[in-house]
């Protein structure tokens, strides 16, 4: 039936007209943003599933730096612990030294001036291993802690180790001298002490810095693999999109001649009158 009312044929054509332009933004907004999930009214659940995992990857992000910074401190820590056991060591040879019955008075004092440099700076060193406001050699310094998750509810915890002088590590006091051969001997059992007790600190302090490491290398893998998740679910495939592009565009230009073909055939009611 030919009408001038209704143009079934019209309709139709520019139904599937429609469909095919929603289809085309559709791949257009995916080509551009390199997301074939980019809002919720793409597909809802993937995008909270995505936008959780997001989440997830930025407190990651905080956790790492949390690691990096602790971790930080406690190589600064080990470094400076580090020095601080070769300066025992040092003092030790001057102690032994100093013990000699046979030197003067004049070689007994050049030995105890090495010492006494040595031993002050120990103190030097150990007020100086200050990374980001935290010291964990002084004394009184509290331990460190690392965030592990992120929900923080688990933490990594790196004790403080005492390296001042006449704490709880080194035996020695601030005013420790070898000037006599009865204080060189005294000398010498409290550095044997404090070597074995610094050696110490320094392995708990490296254990720490090591599991500070381990879990930093872990939280990257993590993060890595959770990005890589989120864009299994919200890439879009530049490949296939760039194709379907075409094929859309294409299927457009055809879908407006069928529309204009469609509305020409109204017209044939006038061939009926003539």
């Amino acid at each position: 039936m030919t009408s001038v009312n209704t143009n079934y044929g019209a309709m139709v054509a520019l139904q599937q007209l429609n469909k095919t332009n929603s289809e085309l933004e559709t791949t257009q907004s995916r080509i551009n943003t390199g997301l074939k999930v980019s809002s919720a009214k793409d597909n809802g659940a993937i995008f909270a599933i995505a936008q959780g995992m997001r989440a997830d990857v930025a407190s990651y992000g905080v956790v790492q730096q949390s690691l990096d910074r602790v971790g930080s401190t406690v190589d600064t820590a080990v470094a400076a612990g580090e020095a601080v056991s070769d300066l025992l060591v040092e003092m030790k040879e001057k102690a032994l030294g100093a013990k000699d019955d046979t030197l003067t008075t004049e070689q007994r004092n050049a030995y105890d001036e090495d010492f006494k440099a040595l031993r002050d700076q120990i103190t030097t060193i150990v007020d100086n291993a200050e990374f980001n406001g935290a010291n964990l050699l002084k004394s009184g310094a509290s331990d460190i802690v690392a965030l592990a998750n992120t929900d923080g509810t688990s933490t990594i915890t790196v004790a403080a180790e005492d390296l001042s002088l006449a704490g709880t590590t080194i035996t020695l006091t601030a005013g420790s001298d070898i000037n006599t051969v009865t204080k060189a001997g005294a000398a010498i059992t409290a550095l044997e002490t404090s070597i074995d007790n610094v050696n110490a600190a320094l392995a708990r302090l490296g254990t720490g810095s090591k599991a500070l490491e381990t879990h930093s290398t872990f939280v990257t893998k993590l993060s890595d693999a959770m990005e890589a998740g989120i864009g299994n679910l919200v890439d879009a495939d530049l490949a296939k999109e760039s194709a379907k592009l075409q094929s859309l565009q294409t299927k457009q230009q055809l879908g407006v001649q069928a529309l204009s073909i469609a509305n020409q055939s109204s017209g044939l009611a006038l061939s009926f009158f003539r």
